[in-house]
């Protein structure tokens, strides 16, 4: 068994999967690779069937959608159980660069493991940055400045797009929030570390990836199509528990964004104002009474 495993999450995107399969088998640091297969209907369990020879890939297979949240909670989980030291995250649509996991290792080496998650430069299919998976720099950065050489930058917010973790980390801050379903679950789980935590967590420049998203707009309510609409009911409903377990500041931080967005959806928006409105105060309300547990994990025995 390898020291590393990637964790891959994956929802009827069979063609994006093998893509990323791929790129996990060829990088020059080598790990093993876990897959949670979410109920997929595309024909993804019988491309997993053609994978099980290899003994580097390990699958579950789900019997119902349990959203990017509950997929991650239960491979993050199984990681830890079967003894992985290291805990590589992303979604099935994340392409890394060969050497990713190479210069993920050396960030680790060179901060002596002293960091609560290690996150990668996320590019879209042209080169530039991708909007989605923008790392929320620390102000005070310039303070570390020698960590800049390093190509390292402190953050406080990541993605679980190429997110990596000790496993001795998610013992002691507990597994994703399973009852998200989808959205908010990486913003909760790195801010989790980072900020609740203070766990030291950073951007490193030289690992890098590719997330092959359709388009690049990031995520917006007020722009959004109007069939997408329905899911932002998640986000702003799980962005309440975000950042109101961060005190006063968090709760006044996450009010002042939704009544924002209210407003940008009235001045942008050009479709279903009431519609995108109520969904952002209506959940901004329900979020007050979401309340799950966060849930710990212990380690196992191996594979």
């Amino acid at each position: 068994m390898n020291r590393i495993v990637a964790v891959v999450v994956t929802c009827n995107r069979k063609e994006m999967l093998k893509q990323c399969v791929e790129s996990l088998l060829l990088q020059t640091a080598s790990c093993d690779v876990l897959i949670v297969d979410n109920a997929s209907t595309d024909g993804t369990a019988e491309y997993l069937k053609t994978l099980k020879k290899n003994t580097r890939i390990h699958i579950i297979s789900s019997r119902r959608n349990l959203g990017g949240a509950g997929g991650f909670n239960l491979g993050i989980r199984k990681a830890v159980e079967c003894g992985y030291e290291y805990i590589w995250i992303m979604d099935d649509d994340t392409l890394p660069r060969p050497d990713a996991l190479g210069k993920l290792l050396e960030a680790d080496e060179s901060l002596n493991g002293n960091y609560g998650f290690l996150s990668s430069v996320v590019l879209w299919t042209d080169g530039s940055g991708c909007k989605m998976n923008r790392q929320k720099v620390k102000k005070n950065f310039y303070e570390n400045v020698g960590l800049l050489t390093k190509s390292l930058i402190p953050v406080e917010q990541a993605t679980f797009v190429s997110l990596f973790i000790k496993t001795e980390t998610v013992k002691k801050a507990g597994l994703p929030v399973k009852e998200f379903f989808i959205w908010g679950d990486d913003l909760e789980y790195t801010r989790r570390m980072a900020v609740r935590m203070k766990m030291p967590c950073y951007l490193v420049g030289r690992s890098q990836v590719v997330h092959a998203m359709r388009t690049n707009n990031g995520s917006c309510i007020a722009t959004d199509a109007p069939e997408r609409i329905d899911r932002y009911r998640y986000a702003y409903r799980n962005e309440n528990f975000a950042y109101r377990y961060e005190g006063i500041k968090g709760i006044i931080y996450y009010i002042a964004k939704c009544f924002f967005n209210i407003f940008r959806i009235w001045i942008k928006g050009d479709s279903h104002r009431l519609r995108r409105s109520w969904i952002v105060l209506s959940q901004m309300f329900a979020g007050f009474r979401f309340n799950p547990k966060i849930e710990t994990v212990s380690g196992g025995d191996g594979v």
